[in-house]
């Protein structure tokens, strides 16, 4: 599986670092594996792209995205990019965290950038899309434009951690989110499953 992670600027970039690492480990998993068949049930290749406010927000949060080997780096100004076309390989998206901003231009059709037009391939190929946003309280334009989302054939997760796990930190508890990205991507990953019996 191919996979594209965006991250845009709204808060939560703590996210997008859990994504974007579990995601990578996944496929150097794929990539020690011995065949195809498991390997295509993993992660091929990573496409990260961030935007301008992106980077101002993650830097601002003390949050730095791992330098990895199966990670390829887009600028979010780059139309040529692979993600921009319906013809390169990408099975799906995640946006994490997903700005406001980033779900009205994409439920209007706005591609003024890559993550933007990434999206929109990933909906008019019917492939998956998750977007992550991170917001609250949400007004009537961002429910409407995530109802459009969803409409469209978009996953939308928000990003609000569950406690039942008992989470002892903000990297377990903001996990709590990730674990929920990851099982929407359709990838086998060790995280907190419940059981319905006490810890």
């Amino acid at each position: 599986m191919n996979i594209i992670i965006g991250v845009t600027g709204a808060s939560g970039s703590v996210y997008a670092r859990q994504v974007v690492t579990a995601v990578a480990d996944l496929a150097t998993a794929a990539t020690a594996a011995a065949d195809l068949a498991t390997q295509k049930t993993l992660v091929e290749r990573v496409g990260l792209i961030v935007s301008r406010r992106g980077e101002e927000v993650a830097a601002w949060e003390g949050v730095e995205f791992p330098q990895h080997p199966h990670i390829e780096r887009f600028s979010n100004d780059d139309m040529f990019a692979s993600p921009a076309s319906g013809s390169a390989a990408w099975d799906a998206m995640v946006i994490v965290p997903c700005s406001m901003g980033c779900v009205g231009r994409i439920a209007a059709g706005v591609s003024t950038d890559l993550i933007a037009r990434a999206a929109d391939v990933m909906l008019k190929e019917g492939r998956t899309l998750i977007v992550v946003p991170r917001e609250t309280p949400i007004n009537l334009i961002h429910l409407r434009n995530l109802t459009t989302l969803a409409e469209a054939g978009a996953v939308v997760l928000p990003a609000s951690p569950s406690f039942y796990s008992r989470p002892a930190d903000i990297d377990t508890l903001c996990a709590t989110v990730t674990d929920r990205i990851l099982t929407r991507l359709g990838l086998v990953h060790d995280g907190y499953v419940w059981d319905g019996k006490k810890i």
